[in-house]
């Protein structure tokens, strides 16, 4: 039985005669940073949506700890995400309610509706967000509200909420498209370093080629709702490049 993430001739189309994603097939192995990277359109963010279901998959099958997602009802699918953390671009953090707030939020899918409603949180979820806000820079933020918080500290707070799922895998969609060179590689390192720590394999989706190839361990290269590289960073050559993005005066 494959307990990693596996998925298989993965289709997915908008409207009729427009497929943005043409058959995809991927293996995922434990522990691994995989960044996925192509042009704008090219269905970067819609694979990584239908792995959680966010975006309902047209055919094709998404297998994840020894079960299949496309098929899943409502009720196991809510359980099945629980398993998977998920980091958005635009950190779909609640701006009114403080970082703690938001962080110990990641524990809502595993309590009773009345416990949801009441916020009433176990201290061991309590300790454990102080030690993730700890682990993303944030010690001393707990009260304040996240509104108040810069892109890459409200990016911080994304990190941890997702890592208070206790996942299995960490999906994240474009997490420093927002922010500013120095930040994009701060956020990129707590991120390596949570997959590393939880032992759990990490898909990045992401526009900068420089830092896909410093930080993962592999790189998924789509074109046009294919897979055109699939290897190492090392591994992408001038000419792959030219064929994940057409053209060449964007490298010069």
């Amino acid at each position: 039985m494959h307990l990693g993430l596996s998925i298989r001739n993965l289709q997915k189309s908008y409207a009729v005669g427009k497929p943005v994603l043409r058959g995809i097939s991927l293996e995922l192995g434990a522990h691994e940073v995989v960044a996925i990277i192509g042009p704008s359109g090219t269905g970067k963010s819609t694979l990584i949506r239908c792995i959680n279901r966010l975006v309902q998959p047209s055919s094709g099958e998404i297998w994840f700890q020894g079960q299949e997602l496309v098929g899943l009802g409502r009720k196991p699918l809510r359980e099945m995400r629980r398993q998977i953390g998920m980091v958005f671009q635009e950190y779909n953090l609640v701006e009114r309610l403080t970082v703690m707030e938001n962080v110990l939020s990641g524990r809502l899918g595993y309590m009773s509706a009345w416990s949801a409603w009441l916020r009433r949180y176990r201290q061991e979820d309590i300790d454990l967000a102080f030690t993730l806000l700890d682990q993303v820079g944030l010690t001393g933020f707990e009260h304040q509200r996240a509104d108040s918080l810069s892109g890459g500290q409200r990016q911080r707070v994304g990190i941890a909420r997702a890592v208070m799922q206790h996942p299995k895998l960490l999906l994240a969609d474009e997490p420093t498209s927002s922010l500013d060179p120095k930040t994009s590689v701060e956020v990129m390192q707590i991120l390596v370093d949570m997959g590393k720590r939880l032992q759990i394999p990490i898909v990045i989706n992401m526009h900068d080629v420089v830092l896909a190839q410093r930080f993962a361990s592999r790189i998924i290269g789509m074109s046009e709702g294919v897979v055109v590289y699939d290897g190492a960073p090392s591994g992408l050559t001038q000419q792959i490049l030219q064929s994940i993005y057409g053209g060449e005066e964007w490298l010069h």
